[in-house]
């Protein structure tokens, strides 16, 4: 999901832990990233559709 947050301009804003912040078009939203897997859970794919239809980026 960085990647593809980086690709379409969001900043990324590291925070303690795995947390890391996501901000585009004015739009935040903050993620853990996936431990010890490295595959995102289904809920954190819908909350990152969600980041990016607010942000008005169509998937």
């Amino acid at each position: 999901m960085e990647s593809l947050f980086g690709a379409v301009g969001a900043q990324t804003i590291e925070g303690n832990g795995s947390g890391v912040r996501f901000e585009l078009n004015g739009v935040v939203v903050t993620f853990h990233r996936p431990h010890p897997d490295k595959e995102a859970k289904p809920y954190q794919v819908r909350d990152a559709r969600a980041f990016l239809e607010q942000a008005g980026v169509i998937p």
